[in-house]
């Protein structure tokens, strides 16, 4: 098995989301700039709830105002940081330019934790349940995503956060159950 980060990483873009995916084995959610959308600040408020956060922004000045407006939000936050220097390519200042060694070191120094991952759900799961595969397979997503906190994504990104955040089978099925009752 896996060992998997139990905290959801937040940090600034997808390129960070990258540099992050090769150093470990964690779910990662994106702030986007510092515009952060109400979506995202729930997703992160979910994530802070049920497992806990690590802030890993860019050491530049629109990183610093990113990471207090999620720590005055947040203040258990853990906080994992990386230096200008090992984040600095060419005049290019962020995460996506620090090796897989360094954001490792930041955020064991953050006081990640680690645990093996379980993978209750497989795709085969996602296609019995109606959630890749099929018509208003997207749909179905977004509106369980928002119901468990989790957020939409793809087919792949949506097994990944079910296996993640350790959504029980039975909170999914009466979830799902849920949505569908109201549709009818």
């Amino acid at each position: 098995m896996k060992q998997h980060i139990n905290e959801v990483i937040v940090v600034e873009g997808r390129d960070d989301i990258d540099a992050v995916n090769k150093a470990v084995n964690a779910d990662i959610i994106a702030t986007h700039g510092y515009g952060i959308t109400g979506d995202t600040i729930d997703r992160i408020r979910n994530a802070y709830e049920t497992r806990g956060i690590i802030i890993l922004t860019d050491p530049d000045r629109a990183g610093q105002r990113i990471r207090k407006r999620l720590t005055d939000l947040f203040p258990d936050a853990g906080q994992a940081y990386i230096s200008r220097s090992e984040a600095t390519s060419k005049d290019d200042i962020g995460v996506e330019n620090a090796a897989p060694d360094v954001i490792a070191k930041a955020l064991a120094a953050a006081g990640m934790t680690v645990s093996d991952l379980v993978e209750e759900y497989t795709s085969s799961d996602m296609m019995y349940y109606g959630l890749s595969g099929g018509r208003g397979s997207r749909e179905l997503r977004d509106k369980l995503g928002r119901r468990l906190g989790i957020g939409y994504g793809n087919a792949a990104a949506f097994l990944k956060r079910l296996n993640g955040y350790g959504i029980a089978r039975e909170d999914l099925e009466k979830t799902l159950t849920e949505i569908q009752n109201e549709e009818k």
